[in-house]
């Protein structure tokens, strides 16, 4: 967690910083009804101007990358230092890092300056001519652009579209950037190594307030061919339809079944791909992951399962309703993990350098994820750690002494002045048992 700065030691950074802060203040102050119309769009167009231009200061701080020492700032990241001090989520933190590698100024081995990757975008950024919407198409155009186009070619179609940036909307810039991949691509025609594999993906997004989620996906020619063999079997009418009392996976549906399934196309090959999922972690095939077999873990308090509402939370950090959380524990493991009224587990694991499988679903239970103040990794993200260090404070692969850490926080506790600490929150505590 980052303490709100106050104020810079370099004077001449302070005060032209207070400068625009008091100037954007006295705009707020100012009496517009006296303007013309014209006069209106003016301002509007002078105040676009300077807002186009202010992110490209921000390229040039966040760029300087070897000059971050993250521990001074509380995280090891650089996208949750971002993401905390500037109060934005980490998906905007990373997009910024990733602008200003690319419109940022940059060093070579040796440490001579050299130029931002997008040269005249990144100028005409810093003359606040190009705004957010203009970057992103240029940017797109440069994913979409096959890699077997020379260096020199490129800088030319950069210097182009940013030239047309300067004076056309982004609508209308990406028709002209769409031109011009047609032009320098007419074909159409990609490389299978290289490109193809750049823009393979599968987002899968956040849930919404339903808890339905949805995502989009590029699939590569081997993937395709693949889900159209799992759908001409699985995606069938009449195959793996949740509304049977027992959804047919193997042999032939029958004519019956076929006839009374109404699902739609979309939601048929949805469900092949669940039941797919499903079959594949039965298997046992896919091993281990932190010390736990690949599968779905979900907890649940005694109360929500009695009433069966409410949601049971996944390792991974989703949400299940309930019913359905109780349909899929029909052929699950169970484990019944006991908390006193202090909120501390009473179940206490092998004393052991490692924390145990038992061990990490009874802290899944108590914590749920990384316990670092404001990150969201959730338990698959996550190792277990000593609240008191193992080697340095003697500590005991206890449950009670356990907590969840992920990758990026968990090298900043330790017994230094400098470090981040571990506590158990005590009994009588707003909080107790919970790591602090």
């Amino acid at each position: 967690m980052l303490a709100t700065a106050t104020g810079v030691a370099d004077t001449t950074v302070d005060a032209a910083l207070t400068a625009l802060e008091n100037a954007a203040t006295a705009l707020h102050d100012l009496n517009f009804e006296v303007l013309s119309n014209p006069e209106r769009v003016t301002v509007l167009q002078r105040l676009e101007t300077v807002a186009r231009m202010i992110p490209s200061v921000g390229h040039t701080l966040i760029a300087h990358q070897q000059q971050w020492v993250y521990r001074e700032l509380g995280n090891g990241n650089l996208t949750w230092v971002l993401s905390d001090a500037l109060r934005i989520t980490p998906g905007d933190a990373r997009t910024r890092t990733h602008l200003a590698d690319e419109l940022g100024p940059r060093q070579a081995i040796t440490g001579q300056p050299l130029d931002p990757i997008y040269t005249e975008t990144a100028a005409g950024q810093k003359a606040g001519q190009i705004g957010d919407p203009h970057i992103k198409v240029i940017r797109d155009f440069f994913k979409s652009l096959p890699h077997t186009i020379d260096i020199d070619t490129r800088e030319q179609a950069e210097a182009a579209l940013a030239t047309l940036a300067r004076t056309l909307r982004p609508d209308e810039l990406r028709a002209a950037a769409n031109r011009m991949l047609a032009h320098l691509n007419p074909d159409g025609t990609l490389d299978d190594e290289r490109d193809r594999a750049r823009r393979r993906s599968f987002d899968l997004g956040r849930q919404g307030p339903d808890k339905m989620t949805k995502g989009s996906f590029c699939a590569d020619p081997e993937f395709r061919a693949y889900l159209e063999a799992v759908f001409a079997k699985w995606a069938k009418p009449g195959m793996c339809n949740p509304d049977d009392d027992t959804p047919i996976v193997d042999g032939d549906p029958s004519d019956d079944a076929a006839k009374r399934d109404t699902r739609s196309t979309g939601q048929r090959q949805h469900d092949a791909l669940k039941a797919m999922s499903r079959a594949m972690l039965a298997s046992g095939q896919l091993g281990q992951h932190r010390g736990l077999p690949v599968t779905v873990v979900v907890t649940m308090t005694l109360k929500e399962l009695e009433e069966a509402a409410g949601n049971a939370t996944t390792h991974t950090g989703s949400l299940l309703p309930m019913r359905d959380a109780i349909r899929v524990a029909a052929h699950a493991h169970h484990y019944l993990a006991i908390f006193d009224d202090d909120g501390r587990p009473l179940y206490l694991g092998r004393s052991e350098r490692l924390a145990q499988p038992d061990q990490r679903i009874v802290i899944f239970a108590q914590h749920k994820g990384c316990t670092f103040p404001g990150c969201s990794r959730p338990a698959s993200h996550c190792e277990c750690h000593h609240c008191r260090e193992w080697e340095a404070q003697h500590g005991l692969t206890n449950v009670d002494e356990l907590t969840f850490a992920c990758p990026i926080h968990h090298p900043l506790v330790g017994v230094n002045d400098t470090d981040w600490k571990t506590i158990v929150a005590p009994p009588g505590h707003r909080y107790p048992g919970r790591t602090l």
